[in-house]
């Protein structure tokens, strides 16, 4: 690990300058989050030079800004392996690396990690020689569990340091020459002793004689963008340049020697290095493989994707029905909602990262006689379980929940692997759970939602649905299954979703083997098409389960109850995963690390019948 203690302002701007580039090369090939971390190139230098990363507790929010945490501890070799299976992650690890303190792939996490590290500190007494340090972005200031934590480290007082990452000046903008010497002065360590000593002085200064000096301490607040953090009692320091390091450092060391929480605020440019990133460009968020010199990507999708398949169908439905609303937690692109918020501003919306409050207020709407569509990933969906409970389905209120990124996600791994939906929506009373197979079977599915009664749970995958042979999907009705396929055999391939397209490529595998297999698309899973299940029953008496979900609680779990309740006389083998956090990689190579591909799940089956 480089000694950055040992090295000047201008080689410290130089190993900037070499980081930068490393990621800029690497995320070209690999993909991952670029402007994020380009733009934080020098705050987590600073962080280093002037904290012990070996003793000190390093919390990134989200972990997506932390590619130069990875390349200054130990990972610089092996960093051309980043979002590859078996290579490093594009998160923070601690199995990955001492130097990574926590897992982290959701936001607004970072200063309740680092108040809980701070009372285990100062139960052990540690206070003296270790502080936390939490790295969040504004866009993490939107939800509300980072108010809880302010609340709770403005009220006990803990040392901590939380270095604001502003790189779209959503908190404040500097106003004119007094605003930036202010900001210039706080950021030093005279100002903190002047305030210290005020402090002192006032407490032995009778009230009168203090009054005017309380006003001048008020004013000062008012015109800094420091004001709500001081009123909540935490001390404030900054805006000041993100990208310049002498600044930075001089910043954090006073941060550090004020031994109580202080927050750094500095403001960054996101796409930092890299001339046509930079700036607030979400399409240079997150990245697949482009060329440097033009920008454009390597690969361009040929399939349409199952969120521009939703975007459409839902952009119909609007079209058509006023009262339809829709609302997503800062995915406005990634769940494909843009182009609605776009034609209808008034009807759609983007709440920023506020999981919780998308479902609780929607559900008002719902009230009012609104069908709101709740476009969200089922990775995040997980934040506002409660919210799906106690606010949507006790009700039984009309609300449509559209579950993004179902299955496996790929490279973003563990954290963001949308696999338990299934699972934690399926015991939940009045809940529907539906998914399509195919485009067709996608705008069926829009369709029969805004008639629904109760709320409605629609879950698709991220990227394309596999092919399905061209089946014709028909449209929807409540709790009804589509046969695809009868066989000649005692088999039978359930799918759900996603996983009806898995089946059908197995089942073609089967019939080169001699095995002609019956294929029935689910469609829903609660509820079950009881009466032809139970018809199926008397065929075939193998039934194997294809579904991109957890296999506790799953698609397998709810036929096993179906199983049980009627006494069918079938065995049932689910294809689904196993109790465990599944890696990051491309999905493929995950898959087949999972035994998960049409040919592994073929040669089982074959295993099984001869």
């Amino acid at each position: 690990m480089k000694q950055l203690q040992e090295c000047s302002i201008e080689e410290l701007n130089e190993y900037c300058d070499q980081i930068r580039q490393k990621i800029i090369q690497t995320v070209s090939k690999n993909g991952g989050h670029l402007s994020s971390n380009v733009g934080a190139v020098e705050l987590i230098v600073a962080m280093h030079y002037v904290f012990d990363v070996k003793n000190d507790p390093f919390i990134f929010d989200v972990s997506h800004q932390a590619y130069t945490h990875k390349l200054i501890t130990d990972r610089w070799e092996k960093f051309n392996t980043l979002r590859e299976l078996d290579g490093l992650s594009g998160y923070t690890r601690p199995d990955e690396s001492p130097y990574d303190y926590f897992v982290a792939g959701h936001s607004s996490t970072s200063i309740s990690l680092a108040v809980g590290a701070a009372k285990a500190i100062a139960l052990k007494n540690e206070q003296h020689k270790r502080v936390p340090i939490a790295l969040i972005g504004d866009g993490s200031l939107s939800a509300g569990m980072v108010y809880e934590a302010l609340n709770e480290l403005g009220d006990r007082r803990y040392p901590v340091v939380i270095i604001l990452n502003d790189n779209k000046m959503s908190i404040s903008k500097p106003i004119g020459a007094i605003s930036k010497f202010l900001s210039q002065a706080m950021a030093g360590t005279f100002y903190q002793k002047i305030k210290k000593t005020t402090e002192q002085i006032l407490q032995y200064l009778p009230e009168s004689a203090t009054y005017m000096a309380k006003k001048f301490e008020e004013s000062i607040k008012l015109i800094t963008p420091g004001m709500l953090f001081e009123e909540l009692g935490i001390d404030y320091i900054g805006p000041i340049d993100g990208h310049d390091l002498e600044s930075l450092i001089k910043a954090l060391q006073s941060a550090k020697s004020l031994k109580k929480p202080v927050i750094v605020h500095a403001q960054t440019l996101k796409g930092k290095g890299y001339e046509m990133a930079e700036g607030y460009y979400e399409k240079w968020h997150g990245v697949g493989p482009f060329d440097v010199a033009s920008g454009e990507a390597l690969k361009q999708g040929v399939s349409k994707n199952a969120t521009t398949m939703y975007s459409e169908a839902l952009m119909a439905l609007a079209k058509e029905h006023d009262n339809v609303v829709g609302v997503t937690a800062a995915m406005p692109s990634g769940t494909g909602l843009t182009p609605l918020m776009q034609a209808y501003p008034n009807r759609f919306w983007d709440v920023a990262i506020a999981e919780q409050h998308a479902v609780t207020s929607m559900c008002a709407m719902a009230k009012e006689g609104f069908k709101p569509y709740i476009a969200i990933y089922s990775t995040f969906l997980q934040r506002a379980y409660d919210q799906v409970i106690h606010d949507a389905c006790i009700m039984n209120l009309d609300v449509v929940f559209a579950i993004d990124r179902a299955g496996i996600v790929g490279e973003d791994g563990e954290t963001h692997q949308g696999v338990f939906d299934i699972s934690y929506l399926s015991a939940i009373p009045y809940m529907t759970l539906m998914a399509p197979r195919d485009e067709k079977g996608m705008h069926e599915a829009i369709q029969y939602s805004y008639t629904h009664q109760g709320p409605l749970a629609i879950r698709y995958p991220r990227g394309a649905f596999l092919e399905c042979n061209g089946f014709e999907s028909l449209p929807f009705e409540y709790g009804k299954a589509q046969l695809l396929q009868e066989g000649q055999s005692t088999v039978l391939l359930l799918g759900y979703g996603s996983g009806v397209g898995k089946a059908v490529a197995t089942a073609k595998i089967l019939a080169e083997e001699g095995i002609d297999a019956g294929i029935i698309d689910l469609r829903f899973v609660k509820p079950l098409d009881e009466t032809q299940l139970i018809g199926l029953a008397q065929e075939y008496e193998k039934w194997y389960v294809f579904s991109d979900s957890a296999k506790i609680g799953g698609v397998g779990s709810l036929l096993m109850a179906l199983k049980e309740k009627h006494t069918l006389h079938v065995k049932i083998k689910t294809f689904e995963y196993e109790d465990s956090f599944i890696t990051h990689g491309a999905t493929h190579l995950v898959e087949n690390r999972l035994g998960l591909s049409a040919e592994q799940l073929a040669e089982v089956i074959l295993k099984e019948v001869y």
